[in-house]
This record gives structure tokens, C-alpha cells and sequence, in this order.
């Protein structure tokens, strides 16, 4: 019977100037063609106006299509709509026989899809089809529309002598190419305005292919075009959006894979999404056979007979990823998602697949593909009532209903309802409804009902996040689910995207730690709590993107995944090592085994004595085969005890001060052993300058073990030997000043040149007597001289913080010597004073600030507390020598003791000092780059405030202006 007699239905008009407008320029068109006169007769039928007035008045879509080809309106009117997409198939199949080239052959692909969209809108806003008939006939002509492209296709490469078919007419059989359909298409659920789901895979031992031809560069150029025709829009429109991401790791596989591969991913790698997603596959194109055969091969994958109690766990993890709400707040219907949203389309197709997967292994009858047989086969087997089947089945075709009015508006592949009310009155109007009241009611009601069932069916499975789902978190299928980016923005992650996209790569086995079943079973297990601690540090994209390096270098994942769903506090440390503390996360992510250090017993322990330091460092370097080897073995202990310090930073299990002193111990030993290296490979090649002795001297926050993660380090080299020697004697003698140099530039570069360990410290040299101008090593006569005649202030200040690192007792002893003379030397107390307010008055011109986290330059900061020690020793270390010490904090104490600092001064510096490095600890571990406290998030406020002893961050910034006032006020009194 014609579709024009069978209307039963039609949308209300939403737009009555808009459809007059339409139906006058219907008749216009129409007259200039033979079938007017049949068109003028069918509009005469109320029903037929009825329907293409409502079409008219609501979807500009459609109206374009009726517009502009009447006479093809008028023939699906006045046919069977099956009949219509028969003919349509042969008619195209007749068509693209005759084309030779793609751009021939995508015009009758575009044609037949145009039919299709006219014929299946008409039965369906006639009332003629239910939404199954609907969706059947869509994925029935899909299957014609891909058939045809990939025969021409094939034809064409057995024209170009590529392939060699067994049977011209029919290329596609035996061929051994093998095109799946997934997801909607493989049910033959297809939306109206769907893309469509392939995966492509060929069998090298069928593939028909000429001499020569490589199996996998021919399937994957042919998938390519058959894509591009597909999809390739041209004035003629296009035929499907064709997505291939569900095949095997899209984004690490070819377009089209061999079935040995694709096997092998599938018993090795699947994922029980991917299970899920099998379901439905059907061979829709290409080798039918083959694609059988596959599916027969892969069925025991699909199905398991026997489920694990990991992989049980994992299933279920899958279905709570996505936030089960049980009705207690009311769904916004304007803007809702259909598909992915509350009570939507995906949460029924979960429910079903969930208990498809834990029970099809066992019983066959349940291995269907469409949703609304799932539903009746599962409740005939008693694992769900039948008034939930029922409900849930009406629910489902409710919703694609109103999701394919969606898409009849605009061919747009959307699934959400409007959020603008005027929009959203259209919609409803095109639905049938009355107003959006109406449907809204409508819709709301199958929602609510849908969650009810879908949050009842794992109630009792116990929550995988111990503080309870924060939202979606939906990591499985081929695409982005929109909630699960909004979970993750809400709980404060920049980029979901990428981190979507990462938390999928692990899922797909792309990492040795995640190849097997149990990785990924475990991993899917903690997932929430993961995401939950990474979120909560001070940096959650680069804690996330540092997570993801660090597994990808890990060889086996099973047992630390295990260790961090076991052990909250591990998980902890290790988030925040990766979100708060930048330094640590880029050397953790080379070096894992640096987290077997935290897992040991003894960690949180004490820090080790310098003497226990020493022999570590000590065992590592002298174990070196070669000076190259004394190089990476140093940056590897060096990184390792680094890291274990900032962790113990993190953790809050050690102060400012003792950080301080960790980081300088291990300088001051790795420093004199690379300088012990440098010396022994300079004699084998220079010999011994007669009576030649050096050392390293540290400066600034090295010489006053008050280092931290970042420091460089602050050297002097001096040296001194014979005053008659001219050479050293040697295999190749040079110059004593020469070779000085020489050592020094060996010394620097082992310290400071990266290597395949990476790098160590930076090492600034710029204190020497002759700054950047002069030689790099210093004699100890030039720099006594130097000190007593030339040297400035400010370097007399530098010197305060001089410490002798490594070099033989006799030099050091007179180098420190040579020092201390200097600063207990008697001064002039107003010019000393006019040179430090100078010498601060530079640095204020040159870099400061009046930003309170400047803790360094802002006015009251770190440099007029070091200044205000340094100036003190200076004046008064003639008449109290005992006051002198590299450390700022220790020389106030002395100069406390000594009665030349007031108490009441001491307990404003004191403190402020203190709580300075305390910050500048935890700022250079932490974070790269200026402190900005409306952009930190809160997981570093809360380490800042916990290390300055305050309750909060507000507190914090407030004592912050209190000391700094505090300090200015002392810099003023003291320094005169």
C-alpha cells in the first residue's frame, strides 16, 4: 500500500509563515515537472497536507529535502516504503556499476542516502513504522550503501591489476576483506542521523591480491577510500559519518588490521568494554563469510563461559563508572542529553550488556544484539522482571523517538534536547506534543524511570571510591562521554579530554604494565580513587600526564596497582609526588624504581647522618668502571636521594631547617667525590702540579646548608702550589694556573653537564674574586691579596656564607683561615652600613617586588633578613668572632648569645627566617615559576599554610604582610 494512505500521523506545525511559504514554493517547483498534477492530488488528502505542512513548519531539514527534488517526494509518497529503498538499492547498485572514478561513484552513494533520509522520515513521522522498523530499515540501507562502495571499489583495484576477484561481478566475495558493523548498525539500531561503526579487518591467506601487492598497505588505502567516499562531503551532501575507533587501540593500529593480529589483541589485551561492544558486531560488508568465521573464532572472547572474580569486579566497575542517581533530584529536561545523560539510552543499553556479559557465556539465548530482544530474553530467564523489561523497552523507544525528532531537524548527529525554550517548543511541536510542557512531562517520566532500574541493578555492589562517585566516570567505548568531562572538570582537572584519553590508552594495553587481564581489572578497580588523588594535588593534568609517563616505563603493573588500591597512603604520596612536586614527578617518571625506595619498611624513618650519606654516595661512585660511568651514577644516586628527600618534604615528616641541611649534605658529598674523580683523571693525563693542592668552596645557600630542590650551587675554586714550579709532570705537562683551569671546567662539567642520567646541579661561579671575567679557579695568594685590597662590600657579605667542601685538610684549614681574618677584621660601621642599604637599593631597582609571595625580594623578604645577619657579622665579628656562621638563622642565634643582636630583634628574624625557608622549601619543590595564589590550587595552599604552623591560606598570606612589615621595620633599625 502507497505510504500516502497509510498516514496515521504528523507533527504540529510550529511555524505557520514558514510552512505556507514552503508549500507555495512545493507547488512552484512541482509544476515544472510531470508529476504535478500526482503531487496536486496528494496534497488534496488531509493527511498528506497534514504531514508536509507539520514537516514544513518545524524541520528545516526535511524541508530541504522535499524542496529540492518534488518528483522524488512524489514517488516515495505514492510507493510501499520497503518497496521504495528496494528499488533505491537496485537503482544504486545499476548506477555505480557504470563509475570508473570516486568522484563518479559519490554521487549515486549521495543520492540513495538522500532517498533513504526522505522515505524513512515520512514512515516515521506518518506513523507508519514503529522506532524498530525505523532503525531496521536504516541499517538495512546501510548495508546497500557500503556494499555498493566497496565493490565499486574493489572492481577499481581489479581493474588497476591489484586484485584478482573469484568472481567479477560480486568482487567482494572471498575476498577476504571484512567490514563489521558495531555498536547501533551492527543491532540494526541505526539513528536517524547516525554515523556508522566499522571495523575492518582482512584475512592476508584469502586476500585476492596480484603478486607483489602488500596485504596490509592495499586494505588499509582501500578502508581509506571507502571512508572518504563515505564521508567526504560534496554538494551532493554525504552518506555516513564513519567512525573506525572501536577497532583494536585505534589510536596506535592501522585502519584495517589482519585477523591474526586482531586475535591476538583481543586474547591478550580486550577489555571487557570491548566485550560489550561485540555484542552487537555483525559482518554488514565485504567477505560476509569471513567476517563470520572471525566472529565464530572470537565468540569464546565475547562469551566467557567462566567469569574470574577479577573480571567479574572489573564488569561491574565498568557499569558504576557512570553515576547511578536514584531520583532524588528532578532531571532538567532543556539541554539533557538522551543518550549519555540521566535515564538515557546508554544506561539502558548498560543494563543490558552488564548481565549479557556475566551471563551469555553460560546461556546462549541471551547472546542477542538488539536491545529490546536483550531485555525480553533476560527477563524469560529471570534476571530482571518482566514489568522492568516492560518499562525499560517502552522507555528505550520513547527516547530514540524524540532522538531521531532531534535529528530530523538539522541531519545533525546530536543527542540533547535544547536548552533555548523556543527551541525546545519546536522540538516538542515536531514530536507531536503541544507544547514543551507537554513533552518535557513526557520525557522526564521515561528518564526517572530508567535511572530507577538502572541504579537498583548494582545496588548492593559495593561503591569503588570510598568517598562515593563524584560523578560519570565512563572510560570504555569510542568515544568522549560528555559527563564523565564534566566530572573531571568539576573535580579540577584543566583538560578532561586528554585525560579521557589517557585513562582510555591504559585500557588498551598500550603500556607493558597494562598488558594483562589482571592490570587492567585492578587498575579499573581504584580508577576513581586514583582520579580522586590526583585531583586533589596541587597540579591535576600535570599530575595525571606525570601518572601516565610512569607506568609507561613500568614493565609489570599488577603489583603496584595492587599495593595503591591496598594502600591509601602510598597512593597519596605517589599523587602527590606527581601533581605538587614537578621535579620529583619528571624524575620519578624516568626513574620508577624510585617508588621501591618509598615502599620500603625504614622510609619514613629518619633522614640518614651525613656519615650514612657519605658512604652511600661513596659505594655508588666508587662502583664505576669508568670516569663516564662515576658521571651517570652520580645524577642516579644524586636523583634518588633528592627524590626521597622531597618526599619526606611532601609527607610533612621533616622541617625547613633539616630539608635545608638533607639537600647540602648530599651536595657536599657528591661534590667532593666528583672532585675526587676529576683530580684522578687529571693526574692520569696532566700528572701533579709540584706542591698543587685544591678545593671547592660553597657559597650562598650551599655554603649555608640551606639548599633546596632547585638550588644551583654557588663554587669558588682555589688552589695553590709550589712558587717555583713551572709545569706539572705528567704525560702531558701543562701550566699550573692552566691546569687549574682545566680542573675547575672538569669539575663544572661533571657537576652540571647532563648525561644519560640526565642532569645534577647547575653551578654558578660568578663569587670568584674575578667574577665572569676572570679565570675560573682562583689562587689562594691571588685571593688573599684580593680580599685584603680590592674586594667589595657585598663580597665580603658573599663571604660570610663560605664554606670549605672538599680539598685537603691543609688548604682548607688556611682557606678558612684566610676567611675568617677577613670578616673579623675591624670596620667601618656607618660605611659598611651605606654599602649594604646600596648594595639592597641595586637589587630593589633591578628585581624587586611588592608581591608578598616574592619572599626573596619584596621588601621585608629573605634578602633583608641575610642582609641584616650578614651586615651584623661584619661590624661586630672583630670584637666577637664566636658570632660567625654560614647558616642565616644559626648566626642570628650566635649574635642572640652574644648580646650584639636585641631579643626583641631576634624573635622578629628569627621566626621570619624560618617560616621564609620553610616557604621557599616548599615553593621550589612544588612549583615551577611565580607563586599565584588565584590560580594555586588548594592542595599547595594547604602545604604552604601546614609547613608556616597557620590553620589556613587567608592566615597565611595575612602573616605573611605582618613579618614582612616586621623585617622592612628591622632592616631600618639595624642597618645604620
Amino acid at each position: 500500500m502507497p505510504l500516502a494512505d497509510r498516514i496515521r500521523s504528523a507533527p504540529l506545525v510550529h511555524d505557520p509563515e514558514t510552512a505556507e511559504r514552503h508549500m507555495r514554493e512545493l507547488r512552484a517547483r512541482s509544476a515544472q515537472c510531470v508529476e504535478a498534477k500526482a503531487l496536486a492530488a496528494l496534497l488534496d488528502a488531509p493527511p498528506v497536507l497534514t504531514l508536509v505542512t507539520g514537516i514544513f513548519g518545524t524541520s528545516p531539514y526535511l524541508s530541504r529535502l522535499i524542496l529540492s527534488n518534488p518528483a522524488e517526494f512524489v514517488r516515495a509518497l505514492q510507493s510501499d516504503p520497503h518497496d521504495y529503498l528496494r528499488r533505491s538499492a537496485a537503482t544504486l547498485a545499476s548506477k555505480i556499476a557504470e563509475c570508473r572514478r570516486h568522484d563518479e561513484a559519490m554521487k549515486p552513494l549521495r543520492e540513495a542516502k538522500r532517498r533513504l533520509a526522505l522515505v524513512a522520515a515520512l514512515a516515521d513521522l506518518g506513523g507508519l513504522w514503529a522506532v524498530s522498523e525505523v532503525t531496521q530499515a536504516l541499517s538495512d540501507a546501510a548495508d546497500h550503501l557500503v556494499a555498493a562502495a566497496i565493490r565499486f571499489l574493489l572492481r577499481e583495484a581489479a581493474q588497476q591489476g591489484k586484485f584478482l576477484p573469484a568472481d567479477p561481478e560480486a568482487p567482494e566475495a572471498d575476498s577476504g576483506y571484512i567490514v563489521l558493523g558495531m555498536g547501533k548498525y551492527g543491532a540494526r539500531e541505526l539513528n536517524y542521523s547516525s554515523d556508522i561503526d566499522l571495523v575492518v579487518f582482512y584475512d592476508p591467506e584469502k586476500a585476492r591480491l596480484a603478486k607483489g601487492v602488500e596485504p596490509n598497505t592495499f586494505f588499509v588505502r582501500l578502508t581509506r577510500d571507502l571512508v572518504k567516499l563515505m564521508a567526504e562531503r560534496t554538494p551532493e551532501g554525504y552518506v555516513f559519518r564513519t567512525d573506525l575507533r572501536l577497532r583494536p587501540d585505534p589510536g596506535a593500529t592501522h585502519i584495517a588490521l589482519s585477523i591474526d593480529a586482531a586475535l591476538h589483541y583481543y586474547e591478550t589485551f580486550g577489555q571487557n568494554w570491548e566485550r560489550a561492544a561485540y555484542i552487537k558486531a555483525r559482518p554488514v560488508a565485504g567477505d560476509i563469510a569471513a567476517g563470520e568465521a572471525f566472529l565464530s573464532q572470537l565468540s569464546p572472547y565475547i562469551w566467557r563461559k567462566y567469569l574470574d572474580y577479577a573480571a567479574i569486579a572489573d564488569i561491574h566497575a565498568m557499569k558504576r563508572q557512570i553515576h547511578a542517581h536514584k531520583g532524588h533530584a528532578q532531571i532538567a529536561v532543556a539541554g539533557h542529553n538522551l543518550k549519555l545523560g540521566r535515564g538515557g539510552i546508554r544506561e539502558i543499553e548498560f543494563f543490558v550488556q552488564t548481565q549479557q556479559l556475566i551471563a551469555g557465556g553460560r546461556q546462549a539465548d541471551l547472546r542477542v544484539s538488539t536491545t529490546i530482544a536483550a531485555l525480553d530474553r533476560l527477563a524469560a530467564r529471570d534476571w530482571i522482571t518482566r514489568q522492568t523489561a516492560d518499562e525499560m523497552a517502552k522507555a528505550y523507544g520513547f527516547l530514540r523517538c524524540i532522538e531521531h525528532r532531534l535529528q530530523m531537524l538539522d541531519d545533525e548527529q546530536t543527542h540533547s534536547l535544547p536548552l533555548r525554550p523556543e527551541k525546545l517548543e519546536l522540538v516538542a511541536r515536531f514530536s507531536g506534543y503541544e507544547n514543551s510542557d507537554a513533552l518535557a512531562k513526557a520525557v522526564r517520566k521515561r528518564l526517572e524511570t530508567v535511572e530507577t532500574h538502572y541504579a537498583s541493578l548494582f545496588e548492593d555492589v559495593p561503591e569503588l571510591s570510598r568517598s562515593g562517585a563524584p560523578g560519570n566516570l565512563v572510560f570504555t567505548g569510542d568515544s568522549e562521554d560528555p559527563a564523565t568531562a564534566q566530572t573531571l572538570a568539576e573535580m579540577g582537572f584543566a583538560s578532561p579530554s586528554a585525560v579521557i584519553a589517557a585513562v582510555r590508552g591504559w585500557h588498551f594495553g598500550r603500556y607493558p604494565a597494562m598488558r594483562t587481564a589482571r592490570a587492567r581489572e585492578t587498575l579499573t578497580e581504584f580508577q576513581p580513587q586514583l582520579l580522586e588523588a590526583l585531583a586533589r594535588t596541587a597540579q591535576p593534568d600535570l599530575a595525571l600526564a606525570t601518572f601516565d609517563r610512569f607506568i609507561a616505563e613500568l614493565p609489570s603493573g599488577v603489583q603496584l596497582f595492587a599495593m595503591l588500591r591496598n594502600n591509601p597512603g602510598l597512593l597519596e604520596i605517589l599523587a602527590d609526588i606527581m601533581g605538587t612536586a614537578p621535579r620529583l614527578a619528571r624524575l620519578v617518571s624516568r626513574r620508577p624504581r624510585l617508588v621501591d625506595a618509598v615502599l620500603d619498611p625504614g622510609f619514613l624513618g629518619e633522614l640518614p647522618a651525613p656519615e650514612e650519606l657519605a658512604a652511600i654516595v661513596r659505594g655508588h661512585l666508587e662502583a664505576s668502571v669508568s670516569y663516564e660511568d662515576g658521571l651517570d651514577r652520580a645524577r642516579a644516586i644524586g636523583q634518588e636521594q633528592a627524590f626521597l628527600i622531597g618526599v619526606r618534604v611532601l609527607s610533612g615528616d621533616v622541617g625547613a631547617e633539616q630539608t635545608g641541611l638533607a639537600y647540602t649534605a648530599l651536595a657536599d658529598q657528591l661534590i667532593a667525590g666528583l672532585h675526587a674523580q676529576v683530580e684522578s683523571m687529571i693526574v692520569r693525563t696532566h700528572g701533579r702540579v709540584p706542591g698543587g693542592e685544591m678545593a671547592v668552596i660553597g657559597m650562598g645557600k650551599l655554603g649555608g646548608r640551606e639548599m633546596t630542590a632547585t638550588s644551583d650551587l654557588d663554587l669558588i675554586v682555589m688552589y695553590r702550589y709550589e712558587t717555583d714550579a713551572m709545569m706539572s709532570i705528567g704525560l702531558k705537562p701543562l701550566a699550573p694556573t692552566q691546569y687549574y683551569a682545566r680542573a675547575t671546567q672538569r669539575l663544572i662539567s661533571a657537576l652540571s653537564s647532563p648525561t644519560a642520567e640526565g642532569g645534577l646541579y647547575e653551578v654558578d661561579m660568578r663569587l670568584r674574586p674575578s667574577g665572569n671575567s676572570g679565570p675560573v679557579a682562583t689562587s689562594l695568594p691571588a685571593f688573599v691579596a684580593y680580599q685584603n685590597t680590592d674586594a667589595w662590600t657585598w663580597e665580603h657579605m658573599a663571604l660570610t656564607r663560605a664554606r670549605a667542601i672538599s680539598g685537603p685538610e691543609s688548604l682548607t684549614r688556611d682557606i678558612e683561615a684566610t676567611i675568617r681574618g677577613v670578616l673579623c677584621r675591624p670596620r667601618d660601621r656607618a660605611k659598611t652600613a651605606k654599602d649594604v642599604r646600596d648594595m639592597r637599593g641595586r637589587i630593589a631597582q633591578e628585581k624587586g617586588s611588592n608581591d608578598v609571595w616574592d619572599i626573596k625580594y619584596v621588601p621585608g623578604g629573605l634578602i633583608d633578613v641575610e642582609f641584616i645577619a650578614q651586615y651584623l657579622q661584619l661590624i661586630h665579628a672583630h670584637h666577637h668572632p664566636d658570632i660567625l656562621d654560614q647558616n642565616t638563622a644559626g648566626a642570628l642565634e650566635k649574635m642572640r648569645a652574644a648580646g650584639v643582636l636585641a631579643d626583641a630583634d631576634a624573635e622578629v628574624l628569627l621566626p621570619a627566617a624560618r617560616l621564609y625557608h620553610g616557604l621557599i622549601q616548599i615553593k621550589r619543590l612544588c612549583q615551577d615559576g611565580r607563586f599565584d595564589p588565584a590560580k594555586a590550587p588548594a592542595g599547595l595552599k594547604t602545604m604552604l599554610s601546614r609547613a608556616a604552623g597557620v590553620p589556613n591560606f587567608s592566615r597565611l598570606e595575612s602573616l605573611m604582610k605582618e613579618v614582612h612589615d616586621a623585617v622592612a621595620q628591622s632592616f631600618d633599625k639595624l642597618v645604620t
